[in-house]
């Protein structure tokens, strides 16, 4: 088992770089994002942090359908 890397990316990398990433090279990625929409878009799996804990914790597509995330972070009810 190698050791992980780390590399810090600014936003001025387009996300599509990140997903490209994740598919070809199998490199699991943490995205911290303020747009809900577009993190859960782009991710397998998903953390909501409120107040600097995990709130919710979930697959992304879950974490989308969830009343919850919808209300609070998604713009809908």
């Amino acid at each position: 088992m190698g050791f992980p890397r780390f590399k810090k990316r600014e936003r001025s990398v387009p996300t599509v770089s990140f997903v490209e990433i994740n598919h070809q090279h199998g490199i699991t990625i943490l995205l911290v994002e303020q747009n809900a929409n577009l993190a859960l878009e782009i991710s397998h799996y998903g953390y909501v942090l409120e107040t600097g804990r995990i709130s919710l914790q979930d697959e992304s597509a879950a974490l989308r359908q969830s009343p919850q995330v919808r209300s609070a972070y998604l713009g809908g009810g």
